[in-house]
């Protein structure tokens, strides 16, 4: 399995890891049995994500997709980073083999997770798709 440089750099040197004490937004998915887990912890102000952190638990494609969600979308708006893909998470990372493309859906779920959880904080109605808690899911795409 081939991983780009860039997947390799944010696992050997993932950013904004760790927790934000009183976050305005918190989403984890994943569950135990797959292996995968992501938390993902927003600081918003004036409807921008001003800080952002994550706590992962996975491989290091699941690391990867993590650290590049966060990257993509701290510094931008609420709105922005709604329309975070894990499409866009895969191509900022110069791809991923397709065994571990869940790893950035899960990163995309992570960070809509958390939104929904500060939408539901502020009184805001969550008018975007969350991702269910399935705790049968493992979240594996098939090849196609």
């Amino acid at each position: 399995m081939q991983y780009s440089e860039k997947v390799m750099d944010h696992f050997a040197h993932p950013r904004n890891v760790g927790e934000i004490e009183n976050a305005d937004g918190v989403g984890t998915v994943g569950n135990a049995t797959c292996g995968d887990i992501m938390q993902m912890f927003l600081k918003i102000e004036n409807d921008v994500i001003v800080d952002v952190k994550f706590k992962t638990f996975g491989c290091g494609a699941a690391i990867a997709t993590s650290s590049m969600a966060t990257e993509l979308i701290k510094g931008h708006t609420v709105k922005e980073a709604l329309e975070l893909t894990n499409k866009a998470v895969v191509e900022a990372l110069d791809g991923l083999p397709p065994i571990k493309i869940h790893c950035s859906v899960l990163a995309e779920e992570a960070v809509r997770a958390a939104l929904a959880d500060y939408y539901t904080k502020i009184g805001r109605e969550i008018d975007f798709e969350v991702p269910e808690k399935d705790e049968e899911a493992c979240h594996i795409i098939p090849e196609e």
